[in-house]
């Protein structure tokens, strides 16, 4: 998803579950804010993690993952999600325009790494990526789990926004402290068609990073009938770096013998 700088989008919530959108078209200007209007429930779930404020200040994030190769970092520009993974054996960058992809030995990347450039990066970057510009939101039905109920938010896209405008949402939080819980997802990256399918992700482990609740892990989990059921893996995430400061723009130029990938 990208950054919409000379169409801003104002919404105006007439309920929790309707939105109803104006476009304003700025020629002389190029805007980096955010200028939408929020839901109540997804408002509290911002401010139960830190706020939009103090995220909005934030320019450069940085994790890291334990992967079974070895450590993978990853490096975005929070203003124009320009992005680099660096990994034992390849990287994979994204310059704002194009991805590329840098073999550092022989070994083939097994990937997609157009569909990877900034999948972590979304998984990490929850609740806040939920603020994008273009984000349609509506009330779900609530997520039973364990004998325990999370009410839905349920998260779209309007035409054209991002790689796969198709993919939806829905952000489950806890009622008590509206703290995200679960990410319901769909994924449309290979089809570029609407998914019924539901995958899961379980967010109740935070770490505190500058003022702001990020994840500390993100559990994987099998699920049936659009519901999770068991575990299926735990990624962690270390070294985390979130700053005010823009990171150097040089990191996500194209280097000599990297591969632009269509």
């Amino acid at each position: 998803m990208k950054k919409v700088f000379f169409l801003v989008t104002v919404v105006f919530f007439t309920s929790c579950k309707n939105t109803k959108k104006d476009t304003i078209e700025y020629s002389k200007e190029t805007l980096n804010v955010t200028t939408s209007s929020y839901p109540e429930n997804i408002t509290k779930v911002f401010e139960a993690h830190g706020g939009l404020d103090k995220w909005n200040e934030m320019k450069s994030l940085v994790f890291t993952m334990q992967k079974q190769n070895g450590l993978e970092i990853s490096t975005t520009d929070l203003k124009n999600r320009k992005s680099l993974i660096e990994m034992p054996n390849h990287t994979i960058g994204f310059n704002g325009e194009q991805v590329w992809l840098h073999s550092k030995d022989t070994l083939a990347y097994k990937g997609v790494p157009k569909f990877y450039y900034n999948l972590m990066f979304y998984f990490y970057a929850m609740p806040f990526i939920l603020a994008d510009d273009g984000i349609i939101y509506e009330d779900t039905k609530p997520l039973e789990f364990e004998g325990r109920s999370f009410p839905g938010i349920k998260i779209s896209y309007e035409a054209g926004i991002g790689e796969s405008p198709e993919d939806e949402y829905i952000l489950y939080y806890n009622p008590d402290n509206y703290k995200m819980e679960w990410l319901g997802y769909t994924v449309t990256y290979f089809t570029k068609e609407k998914a019924n399918e539901l995958h899961f992700r379980k967010y109740s482990d935070w770490q505190n990073v500058n003022g702001l609740l990020l994840p500390k892990t993100s559990v994987r989990y099998n699920y049936e009938d659009n519901l999770p059921t068991t575990e299926h893996s735990v990624t962690e995430f270390i070294d985390v770096k979130l700053s005010k400061e823009k990171p150097n723009p040089t990191l996500f130029e194209i280097p000599d013998k990297a591969v632009v990938v269509e």
